[in-house]
């Protein structure tokens, strides 16, 4: 599960049909009757009682009021629409203006409690789900939010919106609105437990607002939600506000309680990272999350530090941190095979950035879901073995036999060892050097392609590699195009090779598929963004989203993570525990930090 949190009204027949049915049910409907839960676990049961005041983790004495000015490196925004696979949406938009059906806690793996439902009810095998919407519940405007709202952002997300919904829930079968504020969701695949929680993320859309609107072309205009803000001010492309609803309908609700609590946040947008860093410091705006090592070494000094005007932490977490690396679009007949992928992967020196660029901060990622329970090691054994042999003639024997890590340059050889074996390979490949340039030895064609970039920063990380791989006759180009470019790119697939962050939670379902699946190699906007087609990845990633219970679930994750690693399909950069923040010191954060790290939604400003 990833973080996300991310029809016509009815006719009186049919209500008063609907009301019938509910008040006096049949003998076999009463007998199918499932007790209403406020909450959802994954697995097991969920740890906050019916009736929970709040989350442990935040303050539910928070003062409201204040602001908080955020910076967003960034070519700008022309959309407010952030469902919609077109143009670039604003900042905060999904977050701040539309409320979901399920709320998540962020110290639990996988569970979610009734926001815009407020309860829901579902079978042992949860081969459906039915909500039940709270009766408060209500859009900006005034208007109940109905099941017939939450049947139109179904039918929207997955028909107008961006590929992934369609993707997401694919699972579904039928929608049957029962009442008013009841909504049934049967499924396709009653061995996906996940479902009745991700549905619940679905962000819910107002039927009477887009009836004689065109989703996806309102632009500009700020449209109507149900969440704790609305859209203030802003300037096209460049800053974005949003106020506080001061009768927001969940703010006494246990899972709202003490968050959102700035009555403004606005979000800058800044073309350079070091001109937003001097802004900053300037006191323009009021918190930043440091993701440059050097930055953190060398930039966060002055009198303002050494007072507390401005507050410097590293503050641990313990959630999955996925994977970070160069990502190979495997599309491109330059990756396409997994032994020139391999090689190249000896060409990039992570000790040497470590030591020299990132004054020593970072640890090498071996894992797709590093930082977690999830995330293979040594030799298959076990129980996940056994599902690995299922699959063995399929495999490269090195699954079995091989404990996969990334090539280092410790060692006495270093990097000149590393640049032997990699040359060894792209031989067993079929390339060859002739007159200092690595060629296909039957085509004659170079090995040489293109790294897409959008930050400048990552220029010190990327020209090294670009280096080392001169060494062995490749040639590589590096592009550095502005943001709004590469999303562009990205969403066609128009690269070579990216650096890329594959973020994971600590309970994979669904949305592994839109990562690996081959049903999403040409399906634009997906995040399958190395192109990955694999059978067996197919497999295993339909018996991760089937996983009965937490221990299989871990086993049959282990076993995927192992089949990618193998793959080559990435080559590992490096990973940290810790979230580097500073922020001026009118901002006030709770005393416990939940596993999944800071939210700031959780945050207030002083009096």
């Amino acid at each position: 599960m990833t973080r996300m949190w991310k029809a016509s009204t009815l006719t009186s027949l049919f209500s008063a049909l609907a009301f019938l049915v509910i008040a006096f049910p049949s003998p076999v409907s009463a007998a199918k009757t499932l007790e209403p839960m406020h909450g959802i676990a994954m697995h097991g049961e969920p740890k906050y009682p019916a009736g929970f005041s709040h989350f442990d983790y935040v303050n539910p004495d928070a003062p409201k009021g204040g602001s908080l000015k955020m910076a967003v490196v960034a070519n700008g925004f022309d959309s407010f629409n952030p469902f919609d696979i077109r143009g670039i949406a604003a900042a905060g938009i999904s977050e701040y203006l539309y409320d979901t059906l399920l709320a998540p806690s962020d110290d639990e793996p996988f569970s979610a409690y009734g926001l815009i439902a407020e309860s829901l009810e579902t079978p042992d095998d949860r081969s459906y789900v039915v909500f039940n919407l709270r009766e408060q519940a209500r859009f900006h405007d005034g208007e109940p939010i109905t099941a017939e709202d939450v049947k139109f952002s179904f039918e929207t997300l997955t028909t107008k919106g961006h590929p992934f919904f369609r993707n997401y829930y694919s699972d579904v079968s039928k929608v049957t609105v029962e009442g008013p504020r009841r909504i049934r969701f049967d499924f396709n695949e009653t061995s996906n437990r996940e479902l009745p929680l991700i549905l619940g993320q679905m962000p819910i859309l107002p039927a009477h607002y887009w009836k004689d609107r065109e989703f996806g072309e309102n632009g500009l205009t700020p449209p109507l939600g149900s969440g704790p803000y609305r859209i203030g001010s802003f300037e096209a492309g460049r800053s974005i506000t949003y106020d506080r609803v001061e009768d927001y309908w969940a703010q006494d609700l246990g899972v709202r309680n003490g968050r959102f609590n700035f009555d403004k946040i606005t979000y800058d947008y800044y073309t350079d990272d070091t001109v937003a860093l001097q802004a900053f410091k300037a006191g323009n705006f009021d918190f930043r999350l440091e993701s440059s090592a050097k930055n953190w070494a060398t930039a966060y000094t002055g009198e303002k530090f050494q007072n507390g005007t401005i507050v410097k932490e590293a503050i641990e977490h313990h959630r999955p941190t996925g994977m970070q690396g160069f990502a190979f679009n495997t599309r491109r007949e330059v990756f396409a095979d997994p032994l020139v992928r391999e090689a190249l992967a000896y060409a990039f020196d992570f000790e040497w950035a470590n030591q020299n660029l990132f004054y020593g901060q970072y640890t090498r990622t071996d894992s797709y879901f590093e930082n977690s329970e999830l995330a293979s090691s040594g030799l298959p054994q076990g129980r996940e073995l056994e599902i690995l042999e299922t699959f063995r003639d399929k495999l490269d024997k090195d699954v079995f036999t091989e404990t996969y890590a990334p090539p280092s340059t410790e060692g006495k050889y270093g990097l000149r060892e590393n640049l032997r074996v990699a040359l060894e390979l792209l031989r067993k490949a079929g390339y060859e050097v002739r007159d200092g340039k690595m060629v296909n030895a039957e085509t004659g064609r170079p090995l040489a392609f293109e790294i897409l970039l959008f930050q400048q920063s990552f220029e010190r990380v990327v020209l090294p590699f670009k280096n080392n791989l001169a060494r062995l006759g490749i040639d590589v180009t590096v592009r550095l195009v502005d943001s709004n470019q590469y999303v562009q790119r990205l969403r066609e697939f128009d690269y070579d090779m990216i650096t890329q962050v594959i973020p994971q939670s600590d309970s994979p379902g669904n949305e592994q598929r839109g990562y690996w699946h081959s049903s999403t190699v040409d399906l634009k906007g997906s995040r399958n963004y190395m192109g990955v087609n694999d059978p067996v990845v197919d497999a295993l990633v339909e018996m991760v989203i089937q996983a009965p219970n937490r221990e299989e679930l871990v086993y049959r994750t282990r076993a995927l993570d192992r089949v990618l690693l193998n793959g080559h399909y990435v080559i590992p950069q490096w990973h940290l525990t810790k979230d580097r923040v500073a922020y001026w010191n009118f901002l006030q954060r709770p005393a416990e930090t939940p596993k999944n790290g800071i939210d700031l939604n959780n945050w207030w400003a002083k009096p």
